[in-house]
């Protein structure tokens, strides 16, 4: 993993810096490095973590997204399937949804932001997991209207 020693070197090379925090995040790997400055100190703390690949949103063919009406997330937060941990979710892939039917919740500064279908239709794919976090724009659902 060269990528690796280029972290490191990166993490050596801000040490005497006057950066605090520090997030990257590309196509395989999401690293958050905060310093800590007191006393002079430039102690790191480095979270490297994985992501999956490929991902769910990459499963449905091209030429069967046109079929579909895509959720996107309308801002950045958590995502949640069901109202509360244990209860059961809003939908799930096959169901039918009405127009205006809560899809899922989405948490983002402590609020719980309801997000609702726009179309009336079956759910085809559902394409984040419970509790991960999302982007302003992602797809979170594909829904074939009818």
């Amino acid at each position: 993993m060269a990528d690796i020693e280029k972290v490191r070197e990166l993490l050596r090379s801000l040490e005497s810096s006057s950066v605090e925090e520090l997030e990257i995040e590309t196509e395989g790997l999401k690293l958050k490095v905060r310093f800590n400055r007191e006393k002079g100190s430039a102690a790191v703390s480095q979270e490297i973590s994985e992501t999956p690949q490929p991902s769910l949103q990459e499963e449905v063919k091209e030429e069967e997204k046109d079929n579909y009406y895509v959720v996107e997330s309308p801002m950045v937060g958590t995502f949640y399937r069901a109202p509360a941990p244990g209860a059961e979710p809003f939908v799930k892939e096959g169901d039918y949804v009405e127009k205006g039917q809560t899809l899922c919740i989405i948490e983002a500064l402590k609020v719980m932001n309801e997000i609702e279908s726009e179309v009336s239709g079956i759910v085809r794919k559902i394409l984040v997991e419970n509790g991960q976090p999302v982007e302003f724009g992602q797809p979170l659902f594909y829904i074939e209207p009818k």
